[in-house]
């Protein structure tokens, strides 16, 4: 059985097949914040893939994801097999149907950071807790994160837009393993019900519940 998806691990990232090159545009954060900020609501399929150090492939996951900032988020993995993870801007809940159980902990900075939820914060706070580079090519735009702070759960993070439009997110760990995640069918700014961020723990679920 694959190695199952965890919070830190699996929410979000893409290895790109595509060479960028180092054409650096001027100002990486403030052109990053500008793509970002007009982006409300977001979903899209995606196929998600967790490589080793040496680009070995140990897992391959596919579902769908739903974000509305700020704070609000929904992933939800199909296959091989299904997991959900929300968050209604105040806690986040992790699901196993297969496990039945369910983690609920608090929206907190060190959940925020995980590349998942990245995303549902404010442009601003981003580019606050990053150094920026970015490059060019035709339509793909990539943007390279490193996080200033030490506490984070990865090294480097790499978002990648199509013609403006969020199309893939990387995240290598301290270790070279990649988590990379492409976006397929995604529409941006559409109307999404604010119950799809909300979670009921179905009955004879074992619920773990973590503070602060």
């Amino acid at each position: 059985m694959p190695a199952r998806l965890t919070l830190s691990s699996g929410l979000a990232t893409l290895a790109l097949a595509l060479a960028i090159p180092a054409t650096a545009l001027a100002d990486g954060a403030e052109r990053l914040t500008r793509m970002l900020e007009p982006l409300n609501t977001y979903s899209a399929d995606f196929e998600q893939q967790i490589l080793d150090g040496s680009g070995q492939r140990l897992q391959q996951t596919e579902g769908h994801m739903w974000l509305s900032r700020p704070g609000k988020f929904r992933w939800e993995v199909k296959a091989p097999y299904e997991q959900i993870v929300v968050s209604d801007g105040d806690e986040v809940t992790l699901y196993d149907p297969d496990l039945e159980q369910a983690t609920i902990q608090p929206l907190d900075e060190r959940i925020t950071h995980t590349p998942a939820l990245l995303l549902s914060g404010s442009a601003n706070e981003l580019t606050d807790s990053y150094e920026v580079k970015s490059s060019q090519q035709g339509t793909a735009e990539t943007f390279t994160l490193e996080p200033k702070a030490s506490d984070t759960l990865f090294e480097s993070l790499r978002l990648t837009f199509y013609s403006e439009q969020l199309a893939a997110l990387e995240m290598t760990d301290s270790t070279g393993q990649r988590t990379a995640i492409a976006f397929d069918n995604a529409e941006q700014n559409g109307n999404i019900d604010d119950q799809r961020y909300r979670f009921a723990v179905p009955e004879g679920t074992d619920v773990i519940r973590q503070t602060r």
